[in-house]
C-alpha cells in the first residue's frame, strides 16, 4: 500500500494528460468546438427560434387543428351505440363490471341509463353515428373513429392536462409546444401555436398550452374572441409605426448584446416576441377580418363573421393553417353533463357539429386536408350509469368515465372511413384494440414525421418526451 501511494504522488498532471491519451491540445480543441457550436445555435435561435425545421422523416401532416371538447362528451350518446344499455335501463350494472372503479359523483350500483339519442349507419363505411351529430354523418368516409380510448385520469383538470401534456399536473410542455419545438413554423407574421377558447372556461387553464420546461417561445398564444385578437396589438395615441420600429430596434440591440454574454435562450424568445408583436399589428387584423370569405363559405360553417362562436373559430383555424400556422387548439368547454345530458349535448352539438364537419369539408376542397391533421374529442368518457342527486339538483346525467371513450381524427396521415377498437356491450370497458392517450400522442407525432421516442428535451438532468416512457403507434388508423 505504501509503495502504491508513493507511486501516485510521483504522477504529475503532465504525466496524466500524456498517459490517458487526451492532452491539453485535445481538451482545448473540444472546448473551442463546443463553444463554437453553442455560439452557432444561439445565433440561429436569435435570428428565428421558430424557423421551419425538418422532422425525423417526411410526415404526411404539416399542421394540426385540435378541436378539444373540454368537459368530456358522452361516447355512449354520440359515437358508441349500445342496445344492451337500452334493455338494462333502470337496472344496476353487475358488481363484477364496476369492481375497483373509482367514480367521481355516483355509486357503483347506480342504475343504467340507456343511450339518449338514436344511431344510424352512414356513408360507404357504414359508420354508426348519433342523430345528435347530423353534419358529422355527412363526412364519415373522411374520418377515422376511435372507440377504444382510455386515460389514467378521472377528473377534468388532470385529464385535460394528461391529454395535452402527457402528465396529470402542470409543468410539462403541451402537444402544440412539442410540435412547434420540433417543426418550427412556416410563417413569421403569425404565432406558430394559436389557442382559441369558445366555451365557458377550461378546467386545466393556461397550463394546457404552456411550453413547460421548453423555451417560452413555444408557448401557445391565446387569441381573444372579439375586439383586438391580442391585447395592446394597436398602438396608443401618438405612437406611429416609425417610432415603434425604432424602439424595438434599440431594445433588440441591447438584448442581443446581453445574449452574447449570457447565452440565455429566453432572451432569444424575448427578441422573437418583440418582432412578432410588431408584425401582428398588420397580420392579426387581416386574419380576423372574415369579410373576404364568400357567403357560401360562411354558410357552410354556420358562421356570423361579427359574432364570437365555435364556427368562427373553426373558420379562423383554416385561415391560420393557410397562412403557415403550425398548430391551432380550439377549446370548447361545457360538455360536463352531470345533469340533463340530453339538453346539454343537444345544445353543444348544435354549437359545434356543423363547423367541425365544415372544417374537414373546407380543408378537403382546398387541397389542405391531406397535410392537415384534425382531431376531435374530450378528456374522457361518461358512465353507462345515470347520475341523479337531488341535493345537488342533478338528474339524468352521466358521471366521469376514464376507462373508455371515443374520438375522431381526419386528414394528414389518417386512414379515412375506418372504425378502430370497441367497448363491451355496456360501453364500460375496452373490448378490443385499446388505445391509451399516450398511444394517440405517439400517433399524432408520427403523422407529423416524428418518432415520439426521439423527440426529446433535456431538463433537470434527464431527457423528457411527450409520451413519457409509454406510447405505441395506432397503426390501423394510419393511411
Amino acid at each position: 500500500m505504501h509503495s502504491f501511494q508513493n507511486h501516485c504522488l510521483d504522477v504529475t498532471r503532465r504525466h496524466f494528460l500524456r498517459d490517458c491519451g487526451v492532452g491539453l491540445g485535445k481538451i482545448a480543441l473540444a472546448g473551442l468546438l463546443a463553444k463554437q457550436s453553442l455560439g452557432h445555435a444561439a445565433a440561429a435561435s436569435a435570428v428565428n427560434p421558430l424557423a421551419a425545421r425538418p422532422a425525423h422523416y417526411p410526415g404526411k401532416a404539416k399542421a394540426v387543428i385540435h378541436l378539444f371538447m373540454a368537459g368530456a362528451p358522452s361516447h355512449l350518446d354520440l359515437f358508441d351505440p349500445k342496445p344492451a344499455l337500452t334493455k338494462m335501463d333502470g337496472q344496476p350494472l353487475p358488481p363484477s363490471v364496476t369492481a375497483g372503479q373509482r367514480l367521481a359523483f355516483i355509486r357503483a350500483d347506480a342504475a343504467v341509463m340507456g343511450p339518449q339519442f338514436k344511431f344510424a349507419r352512414h356513408g360507404q363505411s357504414g359508420m354508426e353515428i348519433s342523430e345528435a351529430l347530423p353534419h358529422l354523418t355527412k363526412i364519415t368516409d373522411d374520418i377515422s373513429l376511435v372507440r377504444s380510448v382510455y386515460t389514467d385520469q378521472f377528473n377534468h383538470a388532470p385529464a385535460q392536462l394528461f391529454f395535452q401534456t402527457g402528465f396529470g399536473v402542470p409543468g410539462r410542455p403541451s402537444l402544440g409546444s412539442w410540435v412547434t419545438y420540433g417543426l418550427g413554423c412556416e410563417t413569421s407574421d403569425l404565432p406558430a401555436f394559436v389557442v382559441l377558447s369558445t366555451g365557458a372556461g377550461i378546467s386545466g387553464g393556461s397550463a394546457l398550452w404552456s411550453s413547460g420546461f421548453l423555451p417560452t417561445t413555444y408557448t401557445g398564444v391565446r387569441f381573444r374572441n372579439q375586439g383586438d385578437p391580442i391585447l395592446n396589438v394597436s398602438n396608443p395615441a401618438g405612437i406611429d409605426a416609425g417610432m415603434q420600429r425604432g424602439t424595438i430596434d434599440l431594445v433588440a440591440a441591447m438584448n442581443r448584446r446581453r445574449m452574447e454574454t449570457s447565452g440565455d435562450a429566453e432572451i432569444a424568445t424575448r427578441l422573437a416576441n418583440y418582432e412578432m408583436a410588431f408584425r401582428l399589428q398588420t397580420s392579426a387584423p387581416e386574419l380576423m377580418n372574415l369579410k373576404s370569405e364568400s357567403q357560401e363559405t360562411l354558410d357552410l360553417y354556420g358562421c356570423d363573421p361579427d359574432k364570437p362562436s365555435f364556427a368562427r373559430a373553426c373558420l379562423l383555424a383554416r385561415r391560420m393553417i393557410e397562412r403557415g400556422v403550425r398548430f391551432v387548439n380550439i377549446f370548447h368547454e361545457g360538455w360536463d353533463a352531470h345533469s340533463d345530458l340530453v339538453g346539454n349535448h343537444k345544445s353543444l352539438c348544435q354549437a359545434t357539429d356543423q363547423a367541425s364537419a365544415a372544417l374537414v369539408t373546407d380543408l378537403k376542397r382546398r387541397g389542405l386536408l391531406d397535410e392537415t391533421l384534425v382531431i376531435w374529442g374530450g378528456e374522457f368518457g361518461r358512465t353507462p350509469m345515470v347520475e341523479s342527486n337531488p341535493s345537488l339538483g342533478r338528474a339524468r346525467g352521466r358521471d366521469h368515465h376514464p376507462k373508455a371513450f371515443s374520438m375522431w381524427m381526419a386528414g394528414g396521415g389518417i386512414k379515412p372511413g375506418t372504425v378502430h377498437g370497441s367497448t363491451d356491450d355496456l360501453g364500460y370497458n375496452i373490448a378490443t384494440d385499446p388505445v391509451h392517450v399516450h398511444d394517440l400522442q405517439a400517433t399524432i407525432l408520427h403523422c407529423l414525421g416524428f418518432d415520439h421516442e426521439r423527440l426529446t428535451f433535456r431538463s433537470q438532468g434527464r431527457d423528457f418526451r411527450l409520451t413519457d416512457v409509454h406510447g405505441h403507434l395506432v397503426k390501423n388508423i394510419l393511411a
